[in-house]
């Protein structure tokens, strides 16, 4: 339904959700088989298939770089690129998953911003490094390398492993 008002149209509010006298949604909680289905069409994916998939993309890379260009330096200054972004990852994903970190939700939470702080800094750290460490840095390949590692996430998003079997409707 639409409302006509001094020329122009409006949409009418949708109603608001019946609230019960509890004060909460109408809500109808999953049986113990349907919350299985439901697990068994979506499983969740570990955070270190990321870590993996992105330092197997770094290799890539640098791969890639040393077929293109035939230099070492070349090479090695994408792997640095990449493993940039996957040490850190690594120690953020070993500090989330630790006993620690699933205390309690608000443990969860400042862990999170902790180990994500960890992961800005050390990141950091190994960029300005960099130059110290590789001989011969080639700073385009560094920073290619370490972009590209950086974006897998998505790819090994969209290739999660899936359960044999399942087929979500």
């Amino acid at each position: 339904m639409v409302k006509m008002t001094d020329s122009v149209v409006l949409p009418l509010a949708k109603a608001p959700p019946q609230i019960t006298e509890a004060g909460e949604e109408n809500f109808k909680p999953l049986t113990r088989e349907e919350a299985q289905k439901l697990r068994e069409a979506s499983p969740s994916l570990s955070p270190w298939w990321v870590v993996a998939g992105q330092l197997v993309a770094g290799v890539l890379v640098a791969c890639v770089a040393w077929a293109l260009t035939g230099r070492q330096n070349v090479a090695w200054s994408a792997f640095y690129g990449a493993l940039a972004v996957v040490i850190p990852a690594a120690l953020f994903v070993r500090g989330l998953t630790s006993k620690v970190a699933s205390m309690n939700a608000g443990a969860a939470v400042l862990g999170f911003f902790l180990w994500e702080m960890v992961k800005i800094g050390l990141t950091i750290a190994m960029l300005f490094a960099a130059p110290r460490l590789i001989e011969d840095l080639s700073w385009p390949a560094m920073l290619a390398g370490l972009i590209v590692t950086m974006k897998v996430y998505w790819g090994v998003l969209w290739f999660k492993p899936k359960r044999p079997g399942i087929h979500p409707t």
